[in-house]
């Protein structure tokens, strides 16, 4: 796959503390099994009109502390990735949540998103350890992926990226 990690967009906020059932209402987890469709419930019960506002491949969700907390359950990644949102950005993520993304090549972020206002165009370059919002012409900080991770993203996900490897490849 080797996807690029370079990724422009604009923001969608959404607050603090967002738990999975929030990203994905429980209602529907196990009655859609298309990603596809189920992504189109996205925030749904938090704004009806949320995915319509996304713009494939350039959207990026912006969130506060403790974002992913809840169940361990892959549909809350799984429904953000298949929105065509580029990352998450976020002041902190639940563990879970957090492993669960990176398996599935959906790129995290912490970084302080108080700066960071609905609509604002962002650029992310993940080779370069770079985010920019470009609105407000500003470079905001990150804690830098590790580059096992950012390999599977590039692969989109872990699975992918053992397939292709058949071994985690370390530069030692």
């Amino acid at each position: 796959m080797d996807k690029s990690l370079n990724f422009s967009g604009f923001a969608h906020k959404v607050g603090d503390d967002i738990n999975t059932d929030l990203i994905i209402s429980g209602r529907y987890k196990f009655s859609i099994s298309d990603m596809t469709e189920l992504s189109k419930h996205i925030f749904e019960d938090q704004d009806p009109n949320f995915y319509r506002r996304l713009k494939p491949n350039e959207s990026f969700l912006v969130a506060g502390s403790n974002f992913g907390m809840g169940s361990s359950r892959e549909q809350a990644p799984l429904v953000i990735k298949c929105a065509n949102i580029n990352a998450v950005l976020a002041k902190g993520f639940a563990r879970i949540f957090y492993r669960n993304a990176f398996n599935i090549g959906l790129p995290l972020i912490e970084c302080d998103t108080d700066k960071i206002d609905e609509g604002d165009r962002l650029h992310l370059d993940l080779e370069a350890n770079v985010l920019k919002n470009i609105t407000k012409g500003k470079g905001i900080e990150f804690s830098p992926i590790p580059d096992i991770m950012k390999d599977f993203l590039r692969e989109g996900g872990v699975v992918s990226y053992f397939k292709k490897n058949r071994r985690f490849k370390f530069g030692i």
